[in-house]
């Protein structure tokens, strides 16, 4: 069972909601900013463990929350995930390039994006509906 804090940076509100009930059920803590200006000042209020980013946001958009993310001692090592409805030519390496460990295409399969936070997270392996135990064990 985790208690990671994962801010998630989504201007669209169903999209939020959706967000919220994956993570929560895999016991992850939410947080949420529906701006640019806000995912900042949340991410240094919260210190969160790991960011969720969408690009297309109001007051800055994403690759402006990346930039500032990067920028700041206390966040430059938090990680972020990017997910956008962006087409991903050009902008996948453009995210990862200016700081994202990873970019995920909107809409995202439930299993990938939990098994990437998993990975980020430094947290066992994420298998369906529960987390991997003792994988190498022989029947």
């Amino acid at each position: 069972m985790t208690n990671k804090k994962i801010l998630v940076v989504e201007d669209d509100a169903d999209m939020r909601l959706g967000y919220d009930v994956l993570l929560k059920a895999h016991h992850y803590r939410t947080l949420f900013a529906g701006d640019a200006l806000v995912a900042i000042s949340e991410a240094l209020k919260r210190q969160p463990d790991l960011i969720l980013l969408d690009l297309g946001l109001p007051a800055g958009g994403g690759f402006v929350v990346l930039e500032r993310l990067r920028a700041h001692p206390d966040l430059v090592a938090i990680p972020v995930i990017v997910v956008s409805a962006r087409s991903p030519y050009g902008t996948r390496e453009r995210a990862l390039q200016e700081g994202a460990r990873a970019y995920v295409q909107k809409p995202w399969n439930d299993h990938e994006l939990l098994a990437l936070i998993s990975q980020l997270l430094g947290q066992p392996e994420y298998i369906g509906d529960r987390q991997r135990e003792g994988r190498s064990q022989s029947p």
